[in-house]
């Protein structure tokens, strides 16, 4: 059974950092991808980021290009999320999610979810 678990969300301060972790389990090789996902309160989810399973391509949302920064180390099972000068409308649950195959920034091709965790930045 595939599992994705996140970590590391918390209250920062406006143009603080702060790194998630998504831990994968289940997968039987590492060639999945993962993707980060956000929703904020009365929002749809949307796209941050993805990586693929070699760890050698990342592609980002116009939100996150150049402030958040994708990684993984596939000896640990642990990707990561990386966000800088955070703003306070980056307030919301990140979601990581993984696939089998390359990346995608289509929501419904990921069947893997982790639960989220909620990331607010206060002014």
């Amino acid at each position: 059974e595939v599992q994705l678990a996140e970590s590391g969300g918390g209250l920062v301060q406006a143009g603080g950092s702060l790194r998630l972790s998504c831990t994968v389990s289940g997968f039987t090789y590492d060639n999945y991808a993962v993707a980060w996902f956000r929703q904020a309160p009365g929002k749809e989810r949307e796209f941050v980021g993805t990586i693929n399973g070699v760890g050698d391509l990342t592609s980002y949302s116009g939100l996150a290009q150049g402030r958040f920064t994708i990684s993984r180390d596939n000896d640990k099972k642990t990707l990561y999320l990386q966000m800088t000068s955070l703003k306070v409308e980056d307030t919301a649950v990140y979601y990581c999610a993984g696939r089998d195959g390359p990346t995608t920034r289509v929501e419904s091709q990921y069947h893997y979810w982790g639960q989220g965790t909620q990331v607010t930045v206060s002014s």
